[in-house]
Formats: C-alpha cells, sequence, structure tokens
C-alpha cells in the first residue's frame, strides 16, 4: 500500500527540516511542494498568468520547460543522430505541447553551413568554450587540425547566433582573468562563470599541469568579481553568474534549478545524462566517473521501465545522502540554506556518497566564496547592491540606474 504524508504548519517552524528527517529514516521520496509552488508562482508571474483563473493556471502548468542539451565528447561529429534527434523530439512534442528547447556543446572547430542554417531554423543555442586571449586559449585547447583554436573559434562563432562561451579556468589562466573578462568584453558577450576546475577526466589525468589549489582559486575569483563590479560601475553590463546564483539564493525565496547548489541534490531530479550507449546517468560528472572506470552511478539504460530508473536503489541514495538539512558538518552551517550537495565528487573523493566536509574541496570552496558576497552585501555599498540586484533580476544595470534616478528626480 503506498502512503502520501503532508506536513503543515506556519513559515519557519520546521517542516521542510522534520519532513527531510523522515524520509531518510524511512526511506520515504521527499518532495517539497512548498518550492514547487513558489516556483510555478514565479512562471505565472512573469508570464502574466492570472491566479484567479483556473483555466489560464491549468494551462500554464502544461508549459513546463524542457531543455535538451548535446554534451560530451564533441556532438557535431555524430551529426546525423542530433539532427535526427531534434526533429524527433519536436515531432513528439506536438502532441506534448511543452516549451522544448536545444542548446548544443561544441568547440566550434568544425561547423558547415547545413549546420548553421538548421540551427537558425530550429532556434537551437550553442555552448562553447571560450578560455581567454589568443595565447591562453590556445594554450589550453591545443588543435590537432588548426594552428589556431582561437582564431577558428572567433571566424565560426560569428557564424552562430546564441552563442554561450563557458570558461574553463586552470593554472595558465587563474592569474590572468582580468585578461580573460576583457577578452569577453571585447567579444561582445555580457556574462562569464567562474568555476573551479572539477576533478575528473583529462583533469585529473593531467593535474599537475592544470590543478591549483581552493585558495588559489577564491584569491583570483575576489579579483576577478571586483574587476567585474567595477566594468559594470563604468557602465558596462556584465554578470559573473557563479554569484548571480547564490545572490538569488540570498535574495529570494527561489531556487535557481542549479544542480550542485540543491538539497536533496539535483542530480537526477533536475537533469539527466542519456549516454551514446543508452546508459542513464544522474550527471554528466557521473558519466565521466564511468569514463574513468567507476559505473557506480549508472542508474539503467533505455531499455528499462522509467520507474526502474528513477525508482531504483541509486536514485534513492542519492536522495537520502544529500539533503545538506541532515548531513554532518552541513546540518549545522550557516550557509546551509543557500549551499547544496555534491554526492557525485563525494563519492569520488571518499567512496561515500556523503563524504567528509572536513576534507572537502567542493565545501571549502562555497564556504570561502559566500564568505565574500556576504561581506560586499554587509558593505551595502549603494552602487554594489543595485549591480547585484540587476544580476539577480536579469535587468540591465545601466537601465535600473536611470529608472532610480527618474524616480528620485520625480
Amino acid at each position: 500500500m503506498a502512503y502520501s504524508v503532508a506536513i503543515d504548519g506556519p513559515a519557519g517552524a520546521g517542516k521542510s527540516t522534520i519532513a527531510k528527517l523522515i524520509s531518510r529514516e524511512m526511506g520515504y521520496i521527499y518532495v517539497d511542494t512548498g518550492a514547487m509552488y513558489r516556483a510555478m508562482a514565479v512562471y505565472f508571474s512573469k508570464n502574466k498568468v492570472n491566479p484567479e483563473d483556473e483555466s489560464a493556471i491549468n494551462e500554464a502548468v502544461k508549459n513546463v520547460d524542457i531543455k535538451i542539451e548535446y554534451q560530451g565528447g564533441e556532438p557535431l561529429l555524430n551529426w546525423d543522430i542530433v539532427k535526427e534527434s531534434i526533429l524527433y523530439a519536436k515531432f513528439v512534442n506536438k502532441i506534448a505541447r511543452k516549451n522544448l528547447s536545444f542548446v548544443i556543446c561544441t568547440n566550434l572547430m568544425q561547423i558547415s553551413k547545413e549546420q548553421i542554417d538548421f540551427f537558425k531554423k530550429h532556434s537551437i543555442e550553442i555552448s562553447t568554450s571560450l578560455d581567454g586571449p589568443k595565447q591562453l586559449h590556445d594554450t589550453n585547447r591545443k588543435s590537432r587540425i588548426f594552428e589556431s583554436s582561437y582564431d577558428k573559434f572567433i571566424e565560426n562563432s560569428k557564424l552562430v547566433r546564441d552563442c554561450a562561451p563557458l570558461l574553463t579556468i586552470t593554472k595558465t589562466n587563474i592569474n590572468k582573468l582580468r585578461s580573460v573578462i576583457d577578452t569577453y568584453v571585447e567579444l561582445g558577450y555580457n556574462t562569464i562563470f567562474l568555476r573551479a576546475l572539477n576533478p575528473y577526466g583529462n583533469a585529473i589525468k593531467n593535474k599537475s599541469e592544470l590543478d591549483y589549489s581552493t585558495e588559489e582559486f577564491i584569491s583570483a575569483y575576489k579579483d576577478a568579481l571586483q574587476y567585474i563590479i567595477e566594468l559594470n560601475k563604468k557602465g558596462i553590463d556584465f554578470v559573473e553568474c557563479y554569484t548571480a546564483l547564490f545572490l538569488t539564493r540570498i535574495l529570494t525565496p527561489f531556487s535557481t534549478g542549479f544542480v550542485d547548489l540543491q538539497s536533496p541534490s539535483g542530480a537526477g531530479l533536475s537533469g539527466v545524462i542519456y549516454n551514446y550507449d543508452g546508459k542513464v546517468y544522474p550527471a554528466d560528472e557521473a558519466r565521466m566517473l564511468a569514463r574513468m572506470g567507476d559505473d557506480y552511478f549508472c542508474l539503467g539504460t533505455v531499455n528499462e521501465k522509467f520507474s526502474e530508473i528513477f525508482n531504483g536503489q541509486i536514485m534513492h541514495s542519492i536522495v537520502k545522502n544529500s539533503c545538506v538539512e541532515t548531513m554532518p558538518v552541513c546540518s549545522e552551517c550557516v550557509y546551509q540554506q543557500y549551499c547544496g550537495a555534491d554526492v557525485i565528487r563525494n563519492y569520488l573523493e571518499t567512496k561515500d556518497l556523503m563524504g567528509d566536509r572536513r576534507k572537502s574541496g567542493f565545501c571549502r570552496k562555497n564556504k570561502m566564496v559566500l564568505d565574500y558576497i556576504f561581506y560586499l552585501l554587509n558593505q551595502n555599498d549603494e552602487q554594489i547592491m543595485d549591480i547585484f540586484w540587476s544580476w539577480v533580476t536579469r535587468r540591465p544595470y545601466g537601465e535600473m540606474k536611470l529608472e532610480k534616478n527618474q524616480r528620485q528626480t520625480c
């Protein structure tokens, strides 16, 4: 017999904490309906859905966003499969009628006119990599075909729209992030994601050449963030995405959807990886771990039933071991409500899904980042606060500043 247990009570009474403790002890699946309702409230507000119009709400609920990303290796090398799967997904969606979008992660080294035309026709976003100016990018991303991977990136990035580059920070560019930021600005990009190197694949294989300490990352992060703030003050709208994610958690009651900052972990809940061989993983890091020889996080294959994949032992273990409210050290941490759990990295480092916070680089990094963000917030500098709010609300700082000046004039 199946049971559904609801816990009610006033705000701040500890409903979520108790529910997570009981779920973990009893092996139940925990569902935060409050977060679900708040997320839908934001969706209704953004899309101007009347909260008193039941039919409009029912219609809006159907329009949940689904994003399909092609990543891992170079998807464009298997173009026929990519193209066919996109067309099939759009065909199926004629019945499902969801907000369906696609992202292709590519290094842009080889791209054809046929592919570019297809991207434009089907509004496909491109995610790529840019590690700084020519010398830094070419050092990080050596090409076996072209003399300069940077030159090829510049050439092909002009041909595609909605091109969003991601930065990989290595020992080569960690002390030159201002130069990296300048390159992004010069090329017309208005965001950058300052993320530390994850210990998978080539990052482990070439650790001595690529890696750095958490303290080195934090020092570079602080300097880069200060530089970005100064750029905004000068009228250049530019967002640091990792800071913006934390600010959204701190300054609003809403989730960001970022897998690493969720409790329980977003791995397998907010996203899932379907590998080329049919195996299913809760996150890309789990897929990379499998390539390193450890298939622990394989949820099953596409030939199995949905319930067998997503209601199996591995998913239950992920949820059970990733509620920060009940995890040792995390349960008493002042930053608990803003952070999340990285079960895959915990397992990689300790062979235990809960991990050991005393030795966790993920934990130490997030604490230091949050320390600095709260330092800036506590300064209560009017300009910095306006810049931060522009990042949270996704509105240009210049536009917000103009509105503020007009209000003060009136």
